[in-house]
């Protein structure tokens, strides 16, 4: 397996959900009697999994993340592709420790031209359905393929990683010209057609962001929701939801504005004004960039040292801080992260967009530390490895995503803001942000909003950054429903928990219920609420 890659193609897609619909029809046909309650947790957890993606599969185009967070109906485009995976993936993830690694690696490279075309064959076949990508993200798209295929024409970073790693490792060999070749040639010639399907779309592409406009475009979001949410709610609930949740988060932070002297104006037109304090702000340079990873380690520090009134499991908490690739900082989010490989052996990684320092505050980074570090995505992501492989491979985005949210509200709870109340007000900024975020997703592929109607809802709704929204908002036109995860999950651990104060009264032990949700693995949330149940059940003894 080291020496190969998925299959993109029409055909890949279909052995795909041909082998999830045989082990469905396999894990229903099992007995689960005197199986223990973990076992028939993992049972439940994989058929969900399966059948909300063979779904997935049965929807006439786009790509189904198989118990991920992914779910996009376009094949290529500005955060979705191999031309970006690919070459992150071979220099983050590919190990370069000995000879058969190097070769594996260059076995991959050879892979990599036939992986797109098979995606580029998908992609002219959803275009002959009519399914073409918005004018706007196509042109950023074909912008940073453009910079892809200059890269590779040049030999560039995947020659370089493979190279220098060799290096390193003191691995003999002609690496250099090797890999050269392959991706001179194959690679760039596939690239160059995939790049030239995508600029044969754009005349045919409009401005309208969201799935209403598309072909079975309701059908599709209406899929990508569920998927998302592990939940059956409509458009019209989400969209209530955050719209309430919003309101809430914004009489949270309004005394604390008043306090720091921002008395005028909405909660949003003051966040806006908070965000122009030089107190709070990194040079926007490279000095700048280096003062941002510093404070994030800083901030890890802090947290650590909390973590024991948090859990009574403790992991060890494997991170690196690491920023994006350049070629892939203009369509990429403000950060993300993720945990590392199950043998400990490549570490969690909290990915930071650094194009500009404008994108990151002092008082945003420690909450945004908290959701893609620890205790968050890396942190969780460590108790899930001592689960059975299929279920460390499974994610959830709403729980995944609920509890990077409930992991900043640990950190609030644990004090960390106590002597630092712009943090808080970050804090809830962040989560007031994942509230917008069911509007404004649910406002652009439900509600026909445009891309400036969801962008300025962020500014002024929540004093959100304007260079950082428009990034988000062509997310969320992209990873279609993906934005709705994170405060519907987070909202159902939060209510889990009263849930469990409620049971439990003197009994309650906050370590013992976020053992629960971190042990018991990514899971969808009414498979949540069961483990809460059985937790709530043996502590009444």
């Amino acid at each position: 397996m080291r020496a190969q890659l998925g299959d993109r193609s029409a055909a890949g897609m279909t052995a795909v959900s041909d082998t999830l619909k045989a082990d469905v029809a396999r894990i229903r046909a099992f007995k689960t009697d005197g199986l223990d309650y973990a076992t028939r947790t993992s049972l439940a957890v994989v058929d969900s999994a399966y059948s909300v993606a063979i779904d997935g599969f049965a929807l006439p185009y786009g790509d189904v993340a198989v118990g991920g967070w992914r779910n996009t109906p376009y094949v290529v485009i500005q955060n979705v592709g191999a031309y970006l995976d690919i070459p992150k993936f071979l220099d983050s993830d590919h190990p370069v420790k000995n000879t058969a690694d190097a070769e594996a690696y260059l076995s991959r490279l050879n892979a990599f031209p036939g992986v797109l075309d098979g995606e580029t064959e998908r992609l002219k076949a959803a275009g002959g359905m009519g399914l073409i990508a918005p004018a706007f993200l196509i042109d950023k798209a074909v912008k940073q393929m453009e910079a892809s295929l200059a890269d590779a024409k040049a030999g560039g970073s995947m020659v370089e990683s493979l190279v220098r790693r060799t290096g390193e490792a003191k691995i003999a060999g002609d690496w250099s010209s090797r890999s050269s070749k392959i991706v001179q040639g194959p690679v760039a010639a596939a690239l160059e057609r995939q790049l030239a399907e995508l600029k044969a779309q754009r005349p045919k592409a409009t401005m309208d962001a969201g799935m209403w406009a598309r072909p079975h475009g309701d059908e599709f979001y209406a899929w990508a929701l569920r998927a998302s949410t592990t939940t059956r709610m409509t458009p019209e609930e989400v969209h209530a939801m955050g719209r309430e949740q919003l309101a809430d988060l914004h009489g949270q932070m309004d005394p604390i504005l008043k306090k720091l002297g921002y008395t005028n104006g909405s909660v949003g037109d003051r966040m806006n004004e908070l965000a122009k304090d030089p107190r709070f702000k990194f040079p926007d340079n490279d000095q700048g960039r280096a003062e941002i990873v510093a404070y994030i380690q800083t901030w890890l520090g802090k947290i650590r040292a909390q973590l024991p009134r948090a859990f009574r499991t403790l992991v060890k908490g494997n991170v690196e801080v690491k920023r994006l690739p350049l070629a892939e900082e203009p369509g990429a989010p403000a950060a993300y992260g993720g945990a590392g490989s199950i043998d400990g052996s490549i570490p969690g990684r909290f990915w930071i967009n650094l194009r500009t320092t404008e994108l990151h505050s002092k008082y945003s980074l420690p909450d945004l530390t908290m959701h893609e570090a620890i205790p968050g995505h890396a942190w969780q992501g460590e108790y899930a490895h001592s689960m059975p492989l299929i279920r460390t491979m499974l994610a959830f985005n709403a729980y995944s995503e609920g509890w990077a949210l409930y992991a900043e509200q640990l950190a609030d709870e644990l004090g960390l803001y106590d002597d630092f109340e712009v943090g808080r007000l970050g804090y809830l900024q962040s989560l007031a942000f994942r509230a917008c975020r069911l509007v404004v997703d649910t406002g652009i592929h439900a509600k026909r909003w445009t891309r400036e109607q969801g962008v300025e809802f962020f500014v002024k709704e929540n004093g959100s950054n304007p260079l950082e929204v428009a990034s988000e908002v062509d997310r969320y036109c992209s990873w279609v429903g993906q934005a709705c995860g994170y405060k519907v999950g987070h909202s159902e651990i939060v209510r889990q928990r009263g849930l469990a104060q409620t049971a439990l009264g003197a009994k309650y032990d906050l370590r013992d219920f976020n053992d629960t949700v971190v042990k018991g693995g990514n899971v969808p949330l009414d498979v949540l609420a069961k483990n809460v149940a059985e937790y709530i059940a043996g502590a009444k003894g």
